[in-house]
């Protein structure tokens, strides 16, 4: 039996759903990509547009299965088989508590795992309903030892697998001589490893949405190497004579789609002046502002056009605050057409508060320049500390790092399409409960698939809170934690990417916060080092996972109690 008689549930469902999403977009998803904007392989603006590409690929194909865990396996839904009705408002008070959880701790530059803030928002509504017992703590059915159990084991596991190939990639071409056409000839072959585990994530065990987990196992097996085969041998035809013209030539008038004329440039000849020192660079510098101590000023700041605002700190001077670098340089010119005249509430002023004030903040904002954020702070001890524990790490050439930058794209790429087949059902579960019991009566959940709607709806509003609000939490990560370049930062994306995406087909609503963070950690020890790696912030962000999950059952547990128990007319209690 449908119960539209409550649209005001369902209809606030939506909005904080979608506030939900848009936190995690700004807070988790940002967590996700501030490692390949942190090395200089992607900027904001590039991990924007393959957020909304992959993000929605990884939600529709891989998502469903994880909902279906936070919707009926955290707490007894059995306890509201009288009473659907109640069970849309508990779902709806998770929906508040987590997201309010996530945008506060956003605001305040606090990365926290989202998958906590919502598991702990479901404990808390069904501690309130049902006491302790309405709460599957047990491992019977996935139950909440099972989830808590994997977000220590997810650090663990990234680590492990981002170590290894860390390792291989730096003893076998970084540390070589000629480690530039060692990256060069074995592109392909990363190409075609990182091309078969992302393939493998949309086959393996299939999606109920595409029917391919009907896929017999040789067939599975034969679409999962015929793809990574025709990327690998793309990338031989057009990647190694694009990057051989830029790596070895020093050709720096190529461009982008110069890309698609593959075989032809190796005829293509470089300019005359190409390699020498006078030359403009022909790939650029993974390092900018991050350079050892003992580099020379000269190779600092060539060609840096952030080398003013370094100096300014090497100097002593204030560096300019988080508040200032985000103000675009346009707003300090005053133009009558930009001048509020009046009441703001004025159509005139409407027109200048959304066409010059908005619309240019929130450009501003997808597009600014994150990895120069994760160089610089406000206080002087922390820029000292950052500038220590990156002249610990070895620094390798640009043109070998330039090499791993493309293969970094695609497991960004492999990373994306994990969250969005993980962490979109941390706002998706929910909702489709609400829906489901709204529009047909139906709170089981475990035989109703949750709609592709909602899905969509979610993975929308996850890429809008990364293009206008992910910059916060991107600041204040990457580099900050550990250096970060290309060779490096892949192999954190996929040890992260390559997690999730098993704990998400084995139906563990597993943490990509605590995935890339802990293969983050494990890349930085691989410098031989531990004074690499930024302790203190590794003990706040620990900190964030510790209270996430208390905080937001609290506020959900207790608007869910206070709403259900509350005096009306008519009911003496």
């Amino acid at each position: 039996m449908p119960y539209h008689q409550y649209d005001y549930i369902f209809a606030l469902g939506l909005i904080f759903a979608f506030a939900d999403s848009y936190g995690i977009g700004a807070n988790d998803v940002a967590n996700s990509f501030a490692t390949s904007v942190g090395s200089r392989s992607l900027t904001l603006g590039q991990a924007v547009i393959l957020a909304a590409i992959m993000e929605f690929v990884g939600a529709i194909s891989a998502g469903a299965r994880v909902t279906s865990t936070i919707r009926n396996n955290i707490i007894d839904i059995n306890l509201f088989k009288n009473d659907p009705a109640v069970l849309m408002l508990g779902m709806l008070c998770a929906l508040v508590g987590s997201s309010v959880w996530v945008l506060g701790a956003t605001k305040l530059r606090f990365p926290v795992s989202t998958t906590h803030s919502i598991v702990g928002a479901v404990i808390g509504v069904g501690i309130a309903a049902g006491g302790t017992d309405a709460v599957k703590w047990g491992w019977k059915g996935n139950g909440v030892a099972t989830v808590f159990a994997s977000w220590g084991i997810a650090p663990l596991v990234s680590g492990g697998f981002a170590s290894i190939i860390y390792l291989v990639t730096k003893f076998g071409i970084m540390e070589r001589q000629n480690s530039t056409i060692l990256a060069l000839w074995s592109g392909p072959f990363f190409f075609f490893t990182t091309t078969a585990i992302l393939t493998m994530v949309i086959v393996y065990k299939g999606s109920p949405n595409l029917g391919l987990d009907k896929l017999s196992g040789q067939t599975t097996a034969l679409a999962i190497v015929m793809t990574a085969l025709v990327v690998g041998i793309l990338a031989i035809l057009f990647w190694v004579p694009y990057v051989h013209a830029k790596v070895v030539k020093g050709d720096y008038t190529l461009r982008w789609y110069h890309f698609f004329l593959g075989p032809l440039l190796w005829r293509r000849p470089a300019p005359e002046d190409a390699g020498l020192a006078t030359a403009p660079d022909a790939v650029p510098d993974y390092y900018r502002g991050h350079h050892n101590l003992d580099t020379p000023d000269e190779v600092k700041h060539a060609h840096d056009p952030e080398s003013a605002v370094h100096k300014k700190e090497a100097d002593g001077s204030e560096s300019p605050s988080d508040d200032e670098r985000a103000q675009p340089e346009a707003a300090a010119v005053q133009d009558p057409k930009r001048t509020i005249d009046g009441p703001w509430i004025y159509p005139r002023n409407l027109w200048i508060i959304l066409r010059y004030k908005i619309a240019e903040r929130i450009w501003y904002n997808a597009t600014r320049d994150v990895a120069s954020d994760q160089a610089v702070s406000s206080n002087a001890k922390d820029r000292e500390r950052l500038r220590a524990m990156h002249a610990r790490a070895k620094q390798y050439p640009n043109k070998t790092e330039h090499c791993f930058s493309f293969v970094q794209v695609l497991t960004a790429c492999t990373a994306s399409f994990a969250h969005g087949s993980n962490d979109v059902a941390n706002a998706a579960g929910p909702l489709s409960t609400i829906y489901l019991i709204w529009d047909s009566g139906n709170f089981t959940g475990s035989r109703s698939p949750t709609p592709v709607w909602v899905l969509l709806f979610c993975a929308a509003a996850l890429v809008i809170g990364l293009a206008t609000y992910g910059y916060t939490i991107m600041s204040v990560l990457g580099n900050r934690i550990t250096l970060h370049s290309p060779s490096r930062g892949y192999t954190m994306e996929l040890g992260a990417a390559t997690t999730v995406v098993l704990a998400s087909q084995l139906g563990l609503p597993v943490s990509t916060t605590q995935s890339i963070f802990g293969a983050t950690v494990a890349v930085g020890i691989c410098n031989g080092d531990l004074s690499t790696i930024n302790w203190r912030m590794c003990l706040w962000v620990i900190f964030g996972w510790i209270l996430t999950v208390p905080c937001a059952g609290t506020i959900a547990g207790c608007l869910f109690g206070i709403i259900i128990n509350a005096p009306r007319f008519g009911f003496a209690g």
